[in-house]
């Protein structure tokens, strides 16, 4: 198994990397998606368009493109020498990820939420949440990029 992924190293980095593209892409439109339909509900508007919009954007795109990542992420960690010669960079980066993916249950709890025709938190509420994916982002790709510690 160590051979195998030690020759497929860089495949599967390019897929992880792939697949995390299109979960980012995902976890930064759907709390998007939240604002304008939380100020829909607010403003009495029609808003039912978005309960489609963001069960297909999770449902379609964002949950398997986690799992993806997850997957081989989980394959690149394992892969021969990784974990040996990872500094303090790999578990900051591994708590940046287990955040993100906890902000991804509260997204799709969130989104259940909204079916009930009362928004679970306000538009601002939502228009500040929207900042978390960002945030992460940018830790991350230092840890693994710069590798600082």
């Amino acid at each position: 198994m160590a051979d195998i992924l030690t020759g497929a190293y860089t495949w599967l980095l390019a897929l992880h990397l792939i697949s995390v593209m299109f979960w980012m892409a995902g976890m930064y439109y759907l709390p998007r998606l939240f604002v304008y339909h939380a100020e829909a509900m607010e403003n009495n508007e029609p808003y039912k368009v978005f309960e489609r919009m963001e069960h297909n954007l999770m449902r379609i795109i964002i949950n398997p493109a986690m799992i993806v990542a997850w997957i081989f992420g989980l394959l690149l960690l394992f892969s021969p020498g990784q974990i040996e010669s990872a500094g303090y960079w790999l578990p900051i980066k591994l708590t940046a990820v287990f955040v993100l993916s906890g902000y991804h249950g509260m997204l799709s709890s969130w989104r259940k939420k909204f079916l009930n025709d009362t928004p679970p938190k306000s538009s601002k509420f939502f228009r500040m949440v929207n900042e978390i994916p960002p945030v992460l982002t940018v830790l991350i790709v230092i840890m693994v990029i710069v590798k600082p510690f």
